[in-house]
């Protein structure tokens, strides 16, 4: 079972969180400001917090630009994962995500069934790397925000969980650029 080893050190991350919304502003979003608070709670280090309309070309451009980032470690959406014909967000990302994390996925519907049973289906939410940044995309809703955050994204980005945490494995996440990629 998973636990937090107190010997280890708390790492902050840097974490950028980008709404997806045609009518929110930064004072109307509450679903990243229940992100920012909880980020900045839990010790981490809110890097920059945005919003851009629902369209492939503006959600791409903002999540590749903060990839690329050195003072950003990792990107959160939310909004835009569901089925209506503006919810664009999965296919401006899920397309230029170096690897997908399914289990992302699985673990964020389970959760969300225990809440609202099978309207879960109704979201979209997928999480991959890019540029060797984690980038998770959530629904818009506040209450989605949270569940993924306190169900799954807090403990994968403490140094401290175990047996296992996204924070270890960040040094690591470019390696094939190392061995005849592109980087040196």
């Amino acid at each position: 079972m998973s636990r937090i080893d107190e010997s280890r050190p708390f790492i902050p991350v840097r974490i950028a969180v980008l709404t997806v919304s045609d009518t929110r502003t930064l004072a109307e979003d509450k679903s990243g400001q229940t992100l920012a608070d909880r980020i900045v709670e839990a010790g981490h280090i809110l890097a920059v917090r945005h919003i851009v309309k629902d369209e492939k070309a503006a959600i791409r451009e903002c999540v590749e630009a903060w990839s690329t980032d050195p003072d950003i470690d990792v990107v959160i959406t939310t909004g835009g994962t569901g089925f209506t014909g503006r919810d664009v967000t999965p296919e401006a990302l899920e397309p230029i995500f170096e690897k997908r994390m399914d289990g992302f996925s699985e673990v964020f519907h389970r959760i969300s069934y225990d809440k609202i049973g099978t309207s879960t289906i109704q979201s979209r939410a997928t999480g991959g790397v890019l540029n060797a940044t984690f980038v998770f995309v959530l629904p818009g809703s506040p209450g989605a925000c949270r569940d993924a955050w306190d169900g799954i994204i807090k403990a994968q980005l403490d140094y401290r969980h175990m047996p296992c945490n996204f924070v270890e494995i960040m040094p690591r996440l470019d390696e094939h650029l190392k061995r005849g990629g592109k980087a040196a």
